[in-house]
């Protein structure tokens, strides 16, 4: 997996992340239990900081949460290997938990897209 080198590139040296491998079942209630939507989605990041730059600095980004049963499905639809599937949705977690969020706007979810591009390239 990329993302020691890719968080090093963007000037993260010493910090943390949690990454979980899971199904859609326990995403599901993941996703229900935090995020208040329902059913599965492939991956969930939860920052440690919320954007309240007030909290003690820490090495701990967050958690990314992905589900393997969406990263198989993604990979056939999209016509990708498994790995480079889970790499991608490694670096969109990341980026969530980094303060990006397609979300927002379009524009945000534009930018999002192709930094996810570019650092599956890095």
């Amino acid at each position: 997996m990329k993302l020691k080198r890719i968080l090093e590139g963007l000037g993260y040296h010493n910090c943390e992340l949690s990454l979980l491998f899971t199904d859609d079942k326990n995403i599901a209630e993941l996703n229900c239990r935090f995020l208040k939507r329902e059913g599965p989605t492939n991956v969930l990041a939860f920052p440690m900081r919320d954007g309240d730059h007030t909290e003690p600095e820490t090495p701990m980004l967050g958690d990314i949460v992905i589900s393997l049963d969406a990263a198989i499905r993604d990979a056939k639809r999209i016509g990708e290997s498994l790995n480079r599937t889970i790499d991608r949705l490694s670096i969109h977690g990341l980026l969530h938990l980094l303060g990006y969020d397609h979300e927002r706007s379009e524009e945000e979810a534009r930018t999002m897209e192709e930094e996810t591009e570019r650092l599956l390239n890095y």
